[in-house]
């Protein structure tokens, strides 16, 4: 494992953390050249997800320092390579968490490759050369074109970058439990944030009954008149949660705060599904009896393979969905990360890549 090979013979404009501080500051490096495979994408966009925050700080142990966020990665094709099948220079294209796999696994070759055991992601990875990942971060990125997808003409580029993460973390789910052909089910949506919002949209837009399940009640307005949910809860409202038990036949939980599932689970139907896409530090407790009394299940998942983020995109086209987003220029990366933090947001932050000069 190194940070470059000699085929890192591109000079890159970035930012990048250097220690457990999390504090951003401008970073040059080097990126491969473009291979066989490869495309090089002008990066135009890229979304913060509170997963940077995590690297940045060094919270789960793992970081490899430098370490340059960003895996919601907008832009356009600037270099092709000659086995490269589907794009071409122009093309307006998008990379999110992936930036290798096997290729060879049971999970590769049936589209799932978000669950490969030798998965690499675009940043602080180590790809199949032994060179360390550099996420979105920066003005560009070379990618095998394997882990790209299109970016629909209608949707604006801006407020797309956070669907490469945020968008087919919650569209995974729908899809899996056949909510994005059916309509006409009970579906609560639990925490109203970068996730949240987009799985309301979602929801919505393939037709079903959605009820947004929050501790905030300020939200509320917020969900019913703007993203159209149908109901709104407070979490910590005995009466409310007590007067929708068994009326929901499927949960997404996006909250990575914690909190007990055991009320959750109360709302669901007989055969009702909880799923987690939320990641809180501390493990959850789970109650029994909620389960083997109302035939219900935890099921939890991590994005989406590559064909399942290209069908989102492709549905957002079709939808106009996109997420509610606050534009930021590099410079400003550190107050962003801080606001996250504090869930000073709403929904979503985005890097304005194509703002920078050589003084952020």
């Amino acid at each position: 494992m190194a940070e470059t090979t000699p085929n890192h013979t591109q000079t890159v404009s970035g930012w990048a953390a250097h220690d457990s501080s999390g504090n951003i500051t401008p970073y040059t490096f080097k990126r491969r050249e473009n291979g066989v495979n490869d495309v090089s994408i002008e990066i135009l966009y890229c979304g913060i997800c509170h997963t940077d925050i995590h690297y940045v700080k060094n919270e789960w142990g793992i970081t490899r320092y430098p370490v340059v966020p960003g895996h919601e990665i907008v832009g356009v094709v600037s270099k092709v390579g000659r086995e490269v099948k589907g794009f071409k220079e122009g093309d307006r294209v998008g990379v999110g968490c992936l930036a290798a796999t096997c290729l060879e696994c049971e999970y590769c070759k049936s589209d799932q490759e978000n669950y490969c055991d030798k998965l690499e992601f675009t940043y602080n990875g180590v790809f199949w050369d032994g060179s360390i990942t550099y996420g979105g971060y920066s003005k560009m990125l070379v990618a095998d074109y394997r882990y790209v997808v299109h970016v629909p003409e209608n949707l604006p580029m801006d407020a797309t970058a956070p669907l490469l993460c945020a968008g087919v973390t919650v569209f995974s789910p729908l899809k899996d439990h056949g909510l994005v052909e059916s309509r006409g089910k009970s579906i609560g949506i639990v925490g109203l944030g970068g996730l949240g919002h987009v799985a309301v949209k979602f929801a919505k837009a393939f037709g079903h009954h959605v009820t947004v399940i929050s501790t905030s009640p300020s939200k509320e307005v917020e969900a019913k008149e703007r993203l159209g949910a149908d109901h709104f809860i407070v979490s910590s409202n005995p009466k409310q949660m007590q007067g929708a038990k068994r009326s929901l036949d499927f949960i997404l939980d996006t909250v990575s705060a914690e909190h007990s599932l055991l009320p959750l689970l109360e709302l669901l139907k007989v055969n009702g599904t909880l799923f987690i896409v939320g990641a809180p530090d501390k493990p959850f407790q789970l109650p029994a009896f909620p389960l083997i009394f109302g035939k219900r299940s935890i099921k939890g998942g991590i994005i989406g393979g590559i064909k399942e983020t290209q069908e989102m995109l492709d549905v957002c086209g079709k939808h106009n969905i996109t997420c509610d987003i606050e534009l930021i220029t590099p410079d400003r990366i550190n107050e962003a990360l801080q606001r996250l933090a504090n869930n000073d947001v709403r929904y979503r932050f985005v890097i304005d890549i194509g703002a920078a000069t050589s003084n952020n």
